[in-house]
């Protein structure tokens, strides 16, 4: 079906694959590595779907906004009480 170019890492990586006896031939080693590609970008997608809703829902959220300093102030403090316990955890 169709004719590929692996270049010189990937060719040897499948080579490697084959001899190691977990696949019997170069287009096993290939499929294998589709399914996983197939997988991450379904997983991917999932995950970009799950966060429209995330936002969808944030925006339609009634409560009333807070202000950018407010927050920022609030950040700061939780990571800045991090980084004083992760100091003090290496001391």
């Amino acid at each position: 079906m169709a004719s590929i170019s692996l270049g010189k890492h990937f060719e040897s990586f499948v080579q490697d694959q084959v001899s190691g006896g977990r696949y019997q031939n170069a287009s096993e080693v290939v499929r294998a590595g589709l399914r996983l590609l197939e997988d991450q970008e379904l997983s991917r997608h999932e995950r970009m779907i799950d966060l429209k809703v995330e936002i969808d829902a944030a925006w339609d959220d009634p409560s009333p906004s807070r202000p950018a300093e407010e927050v920022f102030e609030r950040l700061e403090q939780l990571y800045g009480n991090m980084l004083k316990d992760a100091k003090s955890e290496s001391a």
